[in-house]
């Protein structure tokens, strides 16, 4: 067992509650990592310096957990409560918390935390950090669970939580480091990409952006204008482009057209149509300009991408 862990456990024989922001409370797990490790072998390793563990723990039936920081954390923090309730505040804006249900506290933020009373919760939680974290907390999908969200668990959540906190627990190698936080990318996204782990059904409600993208694959051999789409959904064309650009990066025209030569390079690849039949079955009415799109989004012509490949074909057969 992890010193961190060890002295911890030590100390809760003495005391009950929450105490300098830290619980003790039967049941609890923790692990820490040492600020010597994540400077020597973290901080320093391009392969974790970018998004990386700082701690992790799990606490059930949590009674009198109540945490309150001014400054924040220097890191993100992020909370699944399984059972019970709590409560978290950020600012003037107070959360209340129940079973399935997880939120992330940004780094530096002032907050406040803690368990019901009457029916205190059981989480898992996770400090994460890393010279990422300020892009990470800018991404879109991320600042909607600044607030608590409903989450599925497919039955990865609570296996992948314990694989990251055994393999901690058999302490800091540069092979368990990696490991676990090459699970910590895994785990986040079945946070805060939920939906996307599993099948929509009819009764999963997708937002405008995403129903687009599945229409544009719907009808990938069409011609689709931004009215068309912006219609479908209600929204102005203004509105429209700006919700989609907000989400993907792109314009929606523009990212139609990047599926549009994704799927030419697969029968560029996978077939011996010709380059003309495979502009025609795109919905281009015009070979060239189909020739000048794909060059502009696959950075070369749709003849020199179909002989580069074939040429690494034969390669690979001598």
């Amino acid at each position: 067992m992890p010193h961190s862990v060890a002295c911890s456990m030590k100390e809760k024989d003495n005391k009950e509650g929450s105490h300098k922001n830290i619980w003790y409370g039967v049941g609890r797990q923790r692990i820490e990592i040492p600020k010597t490790i994540l400077k020597s072998r973290v901080n320093s390793n391009p392969m974790l310096q970018h998004l990386h563990i700082h701690s992790i723990g799990y606490y059930p039936k949590a009674k009198d957990h109540f945490t309150y920081r001014k400054k924040g954390l220097p890191e993100n923090f992020l909370f699944y409560c399984v059972d019970g309730h709590g409560f978290f505040q950020v600012g003037k804006q107070r959360y209340e918390v129940g079973p399935n249900e997880f939120f992330i506290l940004p780094q530096n933020v002032e907050h406040t935390y803690g368990s019901s009373p009457d029916h205190p919760w059981t989480i898992y939680w996770i400090h994460f950090g890393g010279d990422s974290l300020p892009q990470f907390n800018e991404v879109q999908e991320v600042q909607k669970h600044f607030k608590p969200e409903y989450v599925k668990n497919n039955g990865e959540i609570i296996p992948i939580f314990m694989k990251i906190y055994k393999t901690l627990e058999l302490g800091y190698s540069i092979d368990n480091l990696l490991f676990a936080n090459m699970c910590l990318s895994h785990f986040l996204t079945l946070f805060i990409y939920n939906s996307r782990h599993y099948t929509a059904t009819a009764n999963d409600k997708l937002d405008c952006v995403d129903s687009a993208i599945l229409f544009m694959q719907e009808h990938i051999n069409d011609n689709i204008s931004l009215n068309d789409l912006s219609k479908q959904y209600n929204y102005s064309v203004s509105r429209f482009s700006n919700l989609f650009k907000q989400k993907t990066g792109y314009a929606p025209i523009d990212y139609f057209l990047q599926l549009k030569m994704q799927k030419a390079c697969q029968q560029l690849d996978f077939s011996d149509r010709s380059i003309k039949d495979i502009a025609f079955s795109m919905g281009f009415d015009d070979p060239y300009y189909f020739s000048k799109r794909f060059r502009t989004i696959i950075g070369m012509s749709p003849k020199k991408y179909r002989t580069r490949r074939l040429d690494e074909a034969k390669l690979n057969m001598s």
